[in-house]
C-alpha cells in the first residue's frame, strides 16, 4: 500500500514538472508582447525595455523558468501585466467560484448517472433502458453553449424559475448560493452524467451476468442485493475512474458555462487573461489546473484501494 502510494506520489511529481516545462514553453509562443500590453501602444523603446527588464523578460528561457518555477513552489506568481493584481490574489478569488460550480455540477452527474445507468442495466431491452439512452444521447448531442442560451432565454428570461446570471457564495448564503448556481451546474453537469450513466450501465451489465452473480441469485440472495451489493459495488472501479477525470475536465471546462452566466469563475479569468497576453496569470491559472487534474487523479488511485482490496495487494491499480 505504502509502495504503490510512494509510486504515485513520484509519477505525479514527475508529471507537474513536465507540465510546468509545457505551460511555461507554450505560454511564450502566444502572439503578441505582454511589455506592449502593459505598457501601452504608443510606448517608446525606452519605456518597454524597462518594462521588459521588470517582467525579466531579457533573461534567457532557461533562466525565467526556473524563477517561475521557484517562485510557483512558493505560491508567488507574480504580478498581473494588466492590473498590477497579485495573480495569486485573483486566482484565490475566482478559484472557489470555479470549484463549487464544478463539484456540484459533478454531483448532479454523479447521482443521474448512477441511477439512469443502474435502471438500464436492470431493465435491458425494455423501456427503461431505452429512456435512460436517450437522455443519454440527447446530453452527449447537444452542445452544453446552445443548452445553455436556450436555458438562460426560457427558464429565466421568460419563465423567471432561476437568475440568468449573478453569483453569490454558498458559503455566505448557502440557500441562495445554490439556488444561483443550481441551472449553470445542471447545464454543466448534463453531458457528464451521460458518461457516467453509460459507463454504469456497460459495467453492470458484465457484472450482472458473471458468474458469482448467478452463484448469488441461486443462493436466493435478494434483487436488490445482487444490484447494489454485487453489481453496482463491483462496477465502482470504472465509475470512479471516469469521475475524477470528468472533475478535472469541470474545472478547466467551465469557461463557457461562466461567460453564458456572468459567473466571476476561473475562466473569465483566463480568456480575459489570453486576449490582454497577460502571461503571468496565464501560466498561474494552466499550472493550477493541471495541479487539480494531478492531485485528482492521485485521489481516485487511494480511492481504488477502498474499493476494490486487490490493489492493496497487488500494488498497483486493476
Amino acid at each position: 500500500m505504502l509502495r504503490y502510494l510512494f509510486h504515485r506520489l513520484w509519477q505525479s511529481a514527475v508529471t507537474l514538472v513536465l507540465a510546468s516545462i509545457v505551460v511555461f514553453a507554450g505560454v511564450r509562443t502566444l502572439p503578441g508582447d505582454p511589455a506592449l500590453a502593459m505598457a501601452g501602444e504608443e510606448a517608446d523603446p525606452e519605456t518597454l525595455a524597462a518594462v521588459r527588464a521588470q517582467l525579466g523578460l531579457d533573461d534567457p528561457l532557461p533562466l525565467q523558468y526556473l524563477k517561475f518555477l521557484g517562485h510557483a513552489l512558493t505560491g508567488d506568481f507574480g504580478r498581473s501585466t494588466r492590473t498590477g493584481t497579485p495573480v495569486s490574489e485573483m486566482i484565490g478569488t475566482t478559484l472557489p467560484v470555479t470549484v463549487q460550480l464544478a463539484v456540484y455540477a459533478m454531483l448532479i452527474a454523479v447521482l443521474a448517472g448512477l441511477l439512469l445507468g443502474v435502471v438500464a442495466a436492470v431493465f435491458r431491452g425494455r423501456w427503461p433502458e431505452w429512456t435512460a439512452n436517450g437522455f443519454s444521447l440527447f446530453a452527449l448531442s447537444v452542445p452544453t453553449f446552445w443548452l445553455g442560451i436556450l436555458a438562460v432565454v426560457y427558464l429565466s428570461v421568460q419563465l423567471g424559475w432561476f437568475p440568468a446570471s449573478g453569483y453569490v457564495s454558498p458559503l455566505k448564503d448557502p440557500l441562495r448560493g445554490l439556488y444561483y448556481l443550481t441551472l449553470p451546474a445542471v447545464i454543466l453537469g448534463l453531458s457528464h452524467a451521460a458518461v457516467v450513466q453509460r459507463q454504469t450501465r456497460a459495467s453492470m451489465v458484465g457484472t450482472l451476468t458473471a458468474d458469482f452473480v448467478r452463484t448469488a441469485r441461486a443462493k436466493g440472495l435478494g434483487r436488490g442485493s445482487v444490484i447494489f451489493r454485487y453489481g453496482l459495488r463491483n462496477s465502482l472501479i470504472v465509475v470512479t475512474t471516469i469521475v475524477g477525470l470528468q472533475l478535472g475536465g469541470l474545472i478547466a471546462g467551465a469557461v463557457v458555462t461562466e461567460r453564458i452566466f456572468s459567473l466571476p469563475g476561473i475562466g473569465k479569468l483566463t480568456l480575459d487573461s489570453v486576449f490582454s497576453r497577460d502571461y503571468p496569470v496565464i501560466q498561474a491559472v494552466v499550472l493550477v489546473i493541471t495541479f487539480a487534474y494531478i492531485v485528482i487523479n492521485l485521489l481516485v488511485d487511494v480511492l481504488y484501494t477502498v474499493i476494490d482490496p486487490r490493489v492493496r495487494v497487488s500494488g498497483r491499480a486493476a
